[in-house]
């Protein structure tokens, strides 16, 4: 029986039965959350549970929300310094508790001062064994999978740290309906050429290959952002691509020019409207580009571009790069799925796709996603 025990701390190296969530280094001395939904999951006997936690940032504070046997139970925003957090207390001592802390916000890479560390836990109970789920996938995209706006009321347009959910998400709905761990990598406003301010820097693919490359400063790089991921520790089965609605937006948007070097950058829009043929062709190059570094990096995984929640203007564009990668490279592990659009019945925060948007995507990805694993299994 667990009753009266006092609590006792833990560094999460003396969890046997830690599970980690998200793309880390692997260090536990502490451990640092970069991504959307990265996180810790335990089983836990015990009334008690703290968390040590510690937070810097210079403009947006991280966010983490609490689930406990898969329901979310509390959500909070980690001000700057170390705390202890208490994740829950007063349970049933002798009940396996699952719990889950879900990093809710981005890697913001607007902040060179944004880290989130988990030192360890303080608990008067035992941690068991987590049951590994039979699938992993991995998401990759921009606002919409980093789930700004998928919590708030439609009012809101500050851009804040607050508006992300990593919960409310058709990335952790999809991932839960087919029993499979996930990661996140996704970044607002970024694409698969350039941003949505036609900044060609702001591009997923570049810094796909580091752990998380797109963030900066020495806080970031002491725990490892910048370090190759080890690829070879943790495979998916799928890979969904949810990108190119920035790149759309690209065409719409002002000319970027660096301020200091002078470059400029503008995908064009044709005297009628279209999209000029030439810049049209290079987010195809870029797209046909990124698929081969995934298929190298992920050289089993079903490869899912998957697109449409904010509309479909690069669905044509999207579907020659997947053609043109096939045919160059025999792979017929890809594929091309459009996600149901947001309607005014389902917006969220910042005009971004709200909960039940998301809940909509997820429904539809669900079948097709699970026909895959079907296929994988079978052959």
């Amino acid at each position: 029986m667990n009753r009266h025990r006092e609590l006792q701390a833990y560094t999460l190296k003396e969890i046997a039965h830690l599970k980690v969530h998200g793309r880390t280094t692997g260090r536990l001395a502490p451990l640092t959350l970069f991504w959307t939904a990265s996180g810790i999951e335990l089983n836990a006997t015990g009334s008690e549970l703290w968390m040590d936690v510690e937070a810097d940032y210079r403009t947006y504070e991280p966010w983490i929300s609490v689930l406990i046997n898969g329901a979310p139970v509390a959500r909070q925003m980690v001000t700057a310094g170390r705390h202890r957090i208490c994740v829950f207390r007063g349970m049933n001592p002798d009940a396996v508790k699952n719990v889950r802390i879900v990093k809710d916000t981005q890697a913001m890479s607007a902040d060179p001062g944004c880290v989130l560390h988990i030192h360890g836990v303080e608990s008067d109970g035992d941690f068991l064994p987590v049951r590994a789920r039979p699938y992993k996938i991995e998401f990759i995209g921009d606002s919409i999978t980093s789930g700004e706006g998928a919590i708030g009321a439609g009012a809101e347009t500050d851009w804040i740290p607050m508006w992300f959910s990593a919960v409310l998400n058709y990335t952790a709905l999809t991932a839960d309906a087919l029993d499979a761990e996930y990661r996140v990598l996704s970044q607002s406003g970024w694409g698969v050429l350039t941003g949505w301010d036609n900044n060609p820097r702001t591009n997923m693919p570049e810094y796909y290959e580091q752990v998380c490359g797109l963030l900066t400063g020495g806080k970031n790089e002491a725990p490892g952002a910048f370090e190759r991921n080890d690829f070879a520790a943790w495979q998916p089965d799928i890979v969904v691509v949810n990108l190119g609605t920035n790149d759309g937006g690209a065409f719409h948007s002002p000319e970027w020019r660096d301020e200091a070097t002078g470059e400029r950058h503008k995908q064009r829009l044709n005297e009628d409207g279209t999209f000029n043929a030439e810049d049209l062709a290079a987010f195809e190059r870029a797209a046909e580009q990124f698929l081969g570094k995934l298929r190298a990096c992920n050289p089993k995984a079903h490869i899912v571009w998957a697109y449409g929640m904010l509309g479909t203007p690069m669905m044509p564009a999207i579907r020659r790069a997947v053609d043109a990668h096939a045919r160059r490279t025999g792979d017929r592990n890809v594929s091309v799925f459009e996600l149901p659009g947001m309607t005014d019945e389902t917006v969220g925060a910042r005009s971004h796709p709200g909960p039940a948007a998301h809940e909509a995507a997820a429904k539809a990805l669900v079948p097709y996603l699970r026909n895959v694993l079907e296929q994988r299994t079978r052959s």
